[in-house]
This record gives structure tokens, sequence and C-alpha cells, in this order.
């Protein structure tokens, strides 16, 4: 049988392919899905048989065969945020690596969407789950069913983990800061309702209320997008650096200053958090903390895969390391800082 012939004849299905290459059907099957007593070269003819025809599995009759569709969903709050598509082209990647397509879903920072989103996956019959949830309220999380799911970046009980060690980041960037000579810092801080941005800005502030002076706190979205009132913390001139929660964050705040005539670094010293390519980019580079984000998307189909396999194993909260980065968005404060300081005391 050609190609052709198979094309007229619709579907090629493993009989053609068995046909072609003068096998049986067990020997097809045995060869394509690696299992079988089936010789090298008879299942490197199959295969190469299996191409030239076009043959495509037929999923539905594998899922109802194993219980399994080959195929996992992954749930993201915000594609627009650049720190999600290099996530999801990572889990994307290490799922086909491993024979499963990957279903994408954006909630849009939407909690019904979200649970709309999880429920579409489950109805679809995914195997699996990678989700990265808007936030970590226990009373607003969707019900997964009994899907084997992976949560990133977040901390909810019952669920395999990946996430940072937002901790030490969070330190990492205000002792940077410290160290640099500066005394008056604010955190501008992620949401509130995210237990990983509650992290670091607790482990930053602790930092900086035990080596420096805290200035200011104030709680922005995951946006470079920023209230007035954060605008006026950030040019009223009475915090010398600035430790963001994100690197939008970071950015929407270098973007601030420099529409306030504030210099960065020169005037005002600013550190981010996650290492998106926009930090690299932006004018000055961003100084910040880098999330091993591609480290962090492989592992999560790993834990994902063997909650698939073996769903009454223990559950495991990965943890990976961060480390800063240093661009030139961070200098020594000047004396002219020091001297508008001491001017605005006095009156």
């Amino acid at each position: 049988m050609t190609s052709s012939d198979s094309k007229r004849n619709g579907r090629v299905t493993l009989k053609h392919v068995a046909e072609a290459v003068g096998v049986s059907l067990a020997t097809v099957s045995y060869a394509l899905n690696n299992g079988g007593s089936v010789g090298r070269e008879t299942r490197d003819r199959v295969i190469a048989m299996a191409e030239q025809l076009g043959y495509q599995p037929n999923l539905s009759a594998k899922a109802m065969r194993t219980g399994r569709t080959g195929a996992l969903g992954m749930v993201l709050p915000d594609l627009t945020n650049p720190f999600f598509p290099l996530l999801a082209q990572t889990v994307i990647h290490a799922g086909r690596a491993e024979g499963y397509s990957v279903f994408l879903t954006d909630t849009q920072g939407s909690k019904e969407a979200e649970s709309q989103s999880i429920d579409a996956l489950i109805q679809r019959g995914v195997d699996g789950i990678v989700w990265f949830p808007i936030n970590d309220a226990p009373d607003s999380q969707p019900n997964l069913q009994g899907v084997p799911a992976v949560v990133l970046d977040r901390n909810i009980e019952g669920f395999d983990s990946v996430c940072a060690d937002y901790a030490t980041g969070g330190a990492a960037a205000a002792k940077y800061l410290i160290d640099a000579g500066h005394r008056r810092i604010g955190i501008l801080a992620g949401p509130g309702d995210v237990s990983s941005s509650r992290i670091r800005t607790d482990a930053a502030r602790a930092y900086v209320e035990a080596h420096a002076h805290l200035a200011w706190q104030l709680e922005a979205a995951y946006s470079a997008d920023l209230d007035q009132e954060i605008v006026h913390a950030l040019t009223r001139g009475n915090a010398t650096a600035i430790v963001a929660g994100s690197d939008l964050i970071a950015i929407g705040a270098i973007q601030a200053l420099q529409r306030a005539d504030k210099r960065v670094p020169e005037d005002v010293s600013v550190v981010g958090f996650d290492n998106i390519a926009w930090g690299e980019w932006c004018v000055p580079g961003l100084t910040t903390i880098d999330m091993p984000v591609t480290e962090i998307g492989v592992e999560a189909v790993a834990l994902l895969l063997r909650r698939i396999r073996a769903p009454d194993e223990p559950r495991r909260r990965v943890v990976f390391d961060v480390a800063l980065v240093e661009r030139m968005s961070v200098l020594p404060p000047t004396r002219t800082q020091a001297a508008r300081r001491a001017s605005s005391a006095a009156r």
C-alpha cells in the first residue's frame, strides 16, 4: 500500500502499516509502543513505514485501553507577564520529551476563569495539571476532582509543589542595597494574598529593619502600571533605594522615577525579583534576583508524571536556590541625595 492509497481509504491504521511491512498487527503495535519481543531491524522497518504512510496514533482508542490520554494541562494566571511564556515553553518542551502534549490556558487573573479552565481540562481528560494559582487563599481554590496536579510558586496543602527560595531572595535584595551603602530603603511588595510575595517581602523587611531604616512599604499588583500613591512614595525622595516584589514592578518604578526627573541609579537604586528578559533590556539594566524558571518547569513535569504513575507516593515540595544578578540599577547613595534628605528634614 502506498501513502496515496492510504489517504484515499481514510485514516492510516495499524492494519495498513502491518500489511505494508508484511508483519502482524501485534508486531506493529509492539514496535510503535516499544514493547514486546520485536527485533531491532523489524522495529526500524515498522517505524519507517509508519512515518512514510503518515500514521498517527488514535489517542481516543489509546485512552480507552490505558485510561490515559497522553495530554497534560497547564493553568497560568497572566500570559502578558513575560515570566509566564518562558515557564510555559519549558513545561511544553519537557512534556513533549516524555510523549505528552500540553494544553495551555490563561486565566487572566480571574478566579472564576481559573476554576472554569481547570474544569474544562478535566472534562477533556488530561492526565494531570501543572497549576500556577492566582493566589493561595484556601477558601477560593477550585476542585481538581482527584486529577493529579503540581502547584507552582504557591503553598497549597495536599499538592506536590515547586518553588524558589523566596526568603533568601528577599533578604539578598535588601542586603545588596545595604552593602552598597543605602540606609533608607522602600519596599514595593507584590500582592499580599500570594504566599511567595509575602515570604520575599517579609525577608526583605526583616533584613532592612535589622541593618538600616524602612522608609516605607507599599503593595502593588504584578504589573508595571503603578498607583498614584506608589508613584508619590517613589518620587518624594525619602528612600534612596527600592526593593521591588517583581521585575515588572521594578520596571514600573524605574519608569515612574524617570518621568519625575529622578535618575536611576544615581538618585534612586532599584532591585527586582524574577530575572525576566525585560529587566536586561530596560535602561538601566535591572539588578534582580534570578528565578530558575527552566529548572522549575522541568521539575514540575517530572513531579507530575511521578504523581500520575504513583498516585499514593508521599507529597513532595521542591525548592530551588536563587541568585542575585548584578546589572546597572544600583549605585551607592550620593552626596546629592544626602543633601536633599537633610534639606527635606529641615523643612
